[in-house]
């Protein structure tokens, strides 16, 4: 007996419809390190909505005028939680004049902030941090000898993540590094949106080398956008 699976099928032919309901005040998670990896046509559709007093999610804002830094020179973003923020002049300028919130999270503590608010984790111990400014407020606990600090998982509205393959299904694969934060903002999001270079049919990707099973993702969408380098280096010959 056959069995239908068109209903299984979540690729949108729009960045319109794949950022259908996303709105004012939302938190997005947006996968990503520098400029690798990350969903720039999606960043773009969000610019172009002109959706406001966001909250992002992200190991860092872009740089000036590229990745999450596009909606940065928008004023689209109110808040940022984030790890690294070193290379982007606007970011620097929005925070020192007070014109936008920072959450500075440190890096291995931010990605596992993700993976265990998908995985319905709502809090977690950590060593990280323990004896600086980022342990102010939050509960210490001591286990065998050692000092930990209780860290609040991190779950949002949407989550935007850049694939290398992906077949109808949402099943993804990443491409090396890009799997830096990608695969943990995939499974925290109430809606993942992916953006792909290649979309394949179902059955083709191998299921041993799928980093992002199809059931963390609701929408995929082809990807367009040119892939930057962040620092071009080049050696005499």
């Amino acid at each position: 007996i056959g069995i239908n699976m068109s209903g299984f099928d979540k690729v949108v032919d729009s960045y319109e419809a794949a950022l259908e309901g996303i709105a004012d005040e939302m938190t997005i998670i947006v996968g990503g390190f520098g400029l690798c990896g990350i969903p720039q046509n999606l960043i773009e559709e969000v610019a172009r909505r002109g959706t406001k007093r966001l909250t992002a999610v992200s190991n860092n804002c872009g740089v000036d005028g590229w990745g999450l830094g596009v909606l940065l020179n928008n004023k689209q973003i109110s808040k940022a939680i984030s790890s690294y923020v070193g290379e982007n002049k606007e970011f620097e300028r929005q925070y020192l004049e007070g014109e936008l919130e920072l959450s500075l999270t440190p890096q291995g503590t931010l990605a596992e902030k993700m993976r265990a608010g998908g995985a319905g984790i709502p809090a977690f111990y950590t060593a990280t941090g323990y004896g600086t400014i980022v342990a102010e407020g939050k509960d210490i606990r001591e286990f065998n000898g050692k000092k930990y600090i209780l860290e609040e998982s991190i779950t949002g509205d949407f989550a935007l993540v850049h694939a290398k393959v992906a077949d109808r299904y949402g099943n993804c694969i990443y491409n090396a590094t890009a799997q830096n934060f990608n695969p943990a903002a995939a499974t925290a999001g109430r809606i993942t949106v992916v953006e792909a270079e290649e979309i394949v049919e179902p059955g083709t990707l191998d299921p041993a080398q799928i980093h992002t099973p199809g059931i963390y993702v609701q929408r995929v969408i082809q990807a367009t956008a040119e892939k930057r380098i962040e620092f071009r280096t080049i050696t005499d010959t």
